[in-house]
C-alpha cells in the first residue's frame, strides 16, 4: 500500500497554512494575513498515534474564479483532491459558510472522498454556539477547532488517524538525495521539476514569482532515490519589499541549508547575473554541492561551438565556478534534463568522497616542495602535513609552524593542487590550518 494523502482543502485565507504547520508542530507553510499565499501543493509526511500519513496544504480554492493564477491554483487543488484518501474541509467560523464553502462541499461530494468538515477559528465558547450556519454544506457535524492557538488539534488528529486505511507496512529505501532547484524567478525551476517527472505535479506560468513555498518531490531515477525541493526564485536582498517575497527568501535559504546539492537554474539567452552570482555565493557559504544548469538551451541561435563560447565566457568573468559541472538544458523540450540527474549523482558522491593521509602528503608534499610558501616578515612557513578531517564538505588540516602568517593566495594554490590530483566536482572545499605543537 502506499503511504495515505490527507488534503487540506477550503477557501482563501481560512487558515489552511496555519493548520497545516499546527499538525506537523513545525513551520513548512508560508503562512501570511494576506490571502492567496499558498499556490502550489505543499506535501509533508507526519505521525500521530504511530500513524503515518502524507499531509498536503493546498491553494485558496474558489471554484469560479477566472483569472489565469486562480484557475491554476484551483487545477493543483482539484489534482490534490483526486489523490487524497481524506479531504480536511476548512471553514471560518467568524465569518460563517459563504457561498463558496458551498461550492467546494458540492465538489468534495461528487468526488466521494472521506470527508472531515473543520470549523476554523473556533477560539472559545463563544464561537461554538456560531456552528449552526455549517449544517447547509451538507458533510456531518463539524470537528471545532483554532489552528492559530492549538485548540482541539490533538482530537481533530485522533479522528483523522481512526478514518485513515490500515496500518502500513514500510520498506526499506536507498538514502535519498536531497536536491534544492534553485534561482532567479521565472527561469524554469518548476518546468524542469515537471520536465523530470512527466507530470504538472508544480504550477508553471509565465507570471515571475509563482512558486511560493518550498515542494519537496520524491523520484527514483535508474535505482537511486532523489528529493527535489522545487523552490520560490531567489531574488537581490533589496527587492524584497513585502514580509512575503522576505519569508519565501528565507525559505529558500532553508532549502539550501537542507539539501546535498542545490542545482542552480540560469537563463540561457540572459546570460549570467548579478542575481546568479548572488545565489551561488549562498550556496558556497553553506558549502553544499552544486551543478549549474544553462536552461532555454532550445532558445538560442546556435552552431557546433556555442556551448564551448558560451562555457568558456562565463569562466572567464565568474573564475571562482570553474570546479563546478554546467550543463546546457531545455525543460521545455526536455532536452538533457536527465543528464543533469547524472551529474547530481556524480557531485553527491564526490561530496562523500575521503583521501587516505599518506596519500594526501604523497600527492601535496610534491607540490608544496615544488612550491613553498613565501616567507613572511623573515619567517620561514613550513607546513608539515595535511589530513582530510570530514565530508559534505571536503575538509582539509594543514598543520604548520606559523598558520596565521600562511597567505590567502597560497591556500587558493592548495585547493587548486587537491582539486586538480583528486576532483571533489561542484563541491566547495573548506581548508583550515593549524599550528603543530
Amino acid at each position: 500500500m502506499s503511504i495515505p494523502i490527507v488534503a487540506i482543502i477550503g477557501r482563501p485565507n481560512v487558515g489552511k497554512s496555519t493548520l497545516f504547520n499546527r499538525l506537523l508542530k513545525r513551520q513548512i507553510a508560508v503562512v501570511d494575513d494576506q490571502p492567496g499565499i499558498t499556490r502550489d501543493r505543499n506535501y509533508a509526511f507526519t505521525t500521530w498515534n504511530k500513524r503515518g500519513f502524507y499531509l498536503v496544504d493546498t491553494g485558496g480554492y474558489v471554484p469560479s474564479n477566472n483569472t489565469a493564477i486562480e484557475k491554476l491554483v484551483k487545477a493543483q487543488a482539484e489534482i490534490a483532491i483526486s489523490e487524497a484518501d481524506m479531504v480536511l474541509f476548512l471553514v471560518d467560523i467568524k465569518v460563517g459558510t459563504q457561498s463558496v464553502d458551498l461550492e467546494i462541499a458540492q465538489r468534495l461530494r461528487r468526488a466521494k472522498k472521506r470527508v472531515i468538515l473543520v470549523a476554523n477559528k473556533v477560539d472559545g465558547i463563544r464561537d461554538e454556539a456560531d456552528t449552526y450556519s455549517l449544517n447547509k454544506l451538507g458533510l456531518g457535524e463539524a470537528t471545532l477547532i483554532s489552528a492559530l492557538c492549538g485548540r482541539n488539534i490533538g482530537d481533530l488528529l485522533d479522528q483523522i488517524t481512526s478514518n485513515l486505511p490500515q496500518e502500513i507496512t514500510y520498506l526499506e529505501k536507498k538514502e535519498s538525495i536531497k536536491v534544492a532547484v534553485i534561482g532567479r524567478p521565472n527561469v524554469g525551476k518548476s518546468s524542469f521539476v515537471n520536465a523530470l517527472l512527466g507530470t504538472e505535479k508544480l504550477i508553471v506560468s509565465e507570471i515571475p514569482g509563482t512558486t511560493r513555498d518550498a515542494i519537496d518531490t520524491e523520484i527514483e531515477i535508474d535505482g537511486q532515490p532523489y528529493t527535489l525541493i522545487d523552490t520560490a526564485g531567489l531574488r537581490r536582498k533589496s527587492k524584497i519589499k513585502e514580509s512575503l517575497e522576505f519569508y519565501t527568501t528565507l525559505r529558500t535559504l532553508r532549502s539550501i541549508e537542507r539539501c546535498d546539492v542545490a542545482l542552480i537554474l540560469t537563463e540561457a539567452q540572459i546570460g549570467y547575473s548579478n542575481q546568479d552570482a548572488k545565489i551561488i555565493s549562498e550556496v558556497m557559504d553553506l558549502r553544499k554541492g552544486i551543478v549549474l544548469a544553462i536552461n532555454k538551451w532550445d532558445l538560442v541561435e546556435k552552431d557546433g561551438k556555442t556551448a564551448d563560447r558560451y562555457t568558456k565566457a562565463l569562466k572567464e568573468e565568474a573564475p571562482y565556478i570553474k570546479y563546478i559541472p554546467l550543463i546546457y538544458i531545455s525543460a521545455k523540450t526536455k532536452q538533457r534534463v536527465k543528464a543533469v540527474m547524472g551529474l547530481i549523482l556524480q557531485v553527491y558522491h564526490e561530496r562523500k568522497k575521503r583521501i587516505g593521509t599518506s596519500v594526501l602528503n604523497d600527492k601535496l608534499g610534491k607540490e608544496i616542495k615544488t612550491k613553498p610558501p613565501a616567507s613572511v616578515k623573515g619567517r620561514y612557513i613550513k607546513i608539515f602535513y595535511v589530513t582530510q578531517t570530514d565530508i559534505e564538505p571536503p575538509t582539509f588540516v594543514f598543520f604548520c609552524n606559523y598558520p596565521e602568517l600562511l597567505q590567502k593566495s597560497y591556500l587558493r594554490y592548495l585547493e587548486n593542487k587537491i582539486r586538480e590530483h583528486f576532483g571533489f566536482l561542484g563541491n566547495p572545499i573548506r581548508i583550515r590550518v593549524k599550528k603543530r605543537e
